[in-house]
């Protein structure tokens, strides 16, 4: 009796020790880059007068959204005198310093930051656009116009440095480098464009280049993903001219189905429900692949749809029981039945009272609510189902400090860990309280 009595006493004090582990958002997306956020105790509704801000950190312009691991905030920026809030779709000179910046996640306070000049030469010219990339102890960032950086998470340290306009002899596409690295074992998966070169791995560790594969006529702005399908990992590359599947391990091609993306601009990571897979652009290019079961393959099911699909430009669509939930270039909010591509319902609810072009309300699973951060600062929560869009609360969060249509914006993916919210624009980054008391 005597010895349980002990062994139950130390379960209480190791219990009371070690408090639940708390969600991290350590990439773009979340730990499994699908918008998913796990944590339990989280409110359905804000309190009276709207959410506690925990602290407020200035920083300078830029669409990276934060990653958010073990006690700390890592974020990019860009400070320039040149006028960089403009919006438009010619290539816009300007000059200034790209900085990674660590933060404490407790209090906003800066650990660390690395900084170097760039040259920009492209369009939206605000600043970066990836979410930094942790794991293993370091940080992968990349900068608009193609500066990589493998960073120390500690002291900010620069252990390996890529620069891919000189290091693989291309041009950064019309909007910048987009497409957030990927880890993926001991490689580093980036898209860089060039001859031979449009996708590469890297050692995570050391920088050096364990295979390179396609060639396209511009980089896109498409992340690179990993799905399961055909009994094999396959990496799906989305360029502006194919959807293409890799062995991600050597970069052997496996299939390629032919798209045209208007401008260049395929933007969004595939999306994949059972054996369907998605994508879609800028201007109603949309398609839709059937994945072979027994080997990796695709074959075309249906393509460009029009208004019925959904072409995503700033927000990640996800699919659900076969819907396929996202926002389309005008701004609405559809659900699209994916098998037959047929519209469901659309709003334009989450952003504005009209549709607004480009209007953009990121989108985070959270069980059967669905947290959205819009372009206008407000932080929504809602419920969206096959029969239409509920939202339950809102609250706003944090100003709109870039221009786009003429309209005041902020598009900068927010990061959802420890029972808070981050949210940057182009003067702060923001902790925002989400516990349930």
């Amino acid at each position: 009796m005597s010895n349980l009595r002990v062994a139950l006493i130390a379960c209480t004090l190791a219990s009371l020790a070690s408090p639940a582990v708390a969600d991290q958002w350590p990439q773009w997306m979340g730990p499994k880059r699908d918008n998913i956020w796990r944590e339990e105790g989280i409110i359905k509704e804000f309190p009276e007068g709207g959410p506690k801000i925990l602290w407020r950190a200035p920083v300078a312009g830029g669409y990276a959204g934060p990653a958010v691991v073990d006690g700390s905030v890592y974020v990019m920026d860009y400070v320039t005198s040149d006028d960089v809030k403009i919006a438009n779709f010619e290539r816009k000179p300007s000059s200034g310093t790209e900085r990674i910046l660590c933060l404490d996640e407790a209090t906003g306070k800066e650990k660390w930051k690395v900084e170097y000049p760039v040259a920009y030469d492209i369009s939206y010219p605000a600043g970066p656009r990836c979410t930094p990339t942790v794991a293993g102890g370091k940080v992968y960032c990349l900068g608009a116009v193609g500066d990589l950086h493998c960073l120390d998470v500690t002291t900010g340290e620069i252990l390996w440095k890529k620069n891919f306009l000189k290091d693989y002899n291309t041009k950064s596409a019309l909007w910048g480098y987009s497409s957030h690295p990927l880890v993926d074992g001991d490689n580093l998966i980036c898209v860089v464009g060039g001859e031979g070169t449009h996708a590469v791995a890297f050692d995570k560790n050391t920088g050096e280049q364990k295979w390179a594969a396609l060639t396209a006529p511009e980089q896109g702005y498409s992340p690179p993903t990993i799905i399961e399908a055909g009994g094999v990992r396959q990496l799906l590359l989305l360029a502006p001219n194919a959807v293409t599947s890799v062995d991600p391990a050597t970069g052997k091609e496996y299939w390629s189905v032919p798209y045209t993306a208007t401008n260049g601009s395929i933007i969004m990571s595939p999306v994949v429900d059972g054996d369907l897979l998605y994508v879609g652009g800028y201007s109603n290019q949309s398609l839709l692949l059937k994945l072979a079961k027994d080997k990796p393959a695709a074959e075309i099911v249906w393509a460009n749809k029009g208004q019925e699909a959904i072409s995503p430009i700033n927000v990640q669509p996800y699919t659900e029981n076969g819907i396929l939930y996202g926002f389309d270039q005008k701004g609405t909010l559809r659900a699209v039945e994916l098998a037959a591509g047929k519209r469901l319902w659309e709003t334009s609810e989450p952003v504005s009272e009209r549709p607004a072009n480009s209007g953009t309300a990121f989108i985070v699973r959270h069980g059967d609510i669905r947290w959205m951060f819009n372009d206008s600062g407000d932080l929504v929560i809602a419920k969206i189902t096959p029969e239409g869009f509920e939202e339950l609360d809102r609250a706003h969060v944090i100003e709109p400090t870039n221009d786009a249509f003429n309209r005041r914006v902020v598009w900068c993916a927010p990061a959802f860990a420890n029972k808070r919210a981050y949210i940057r624009n182009d003067e702060e980054c923001i902790c925002i309280d989400l516990a349930a008391e």
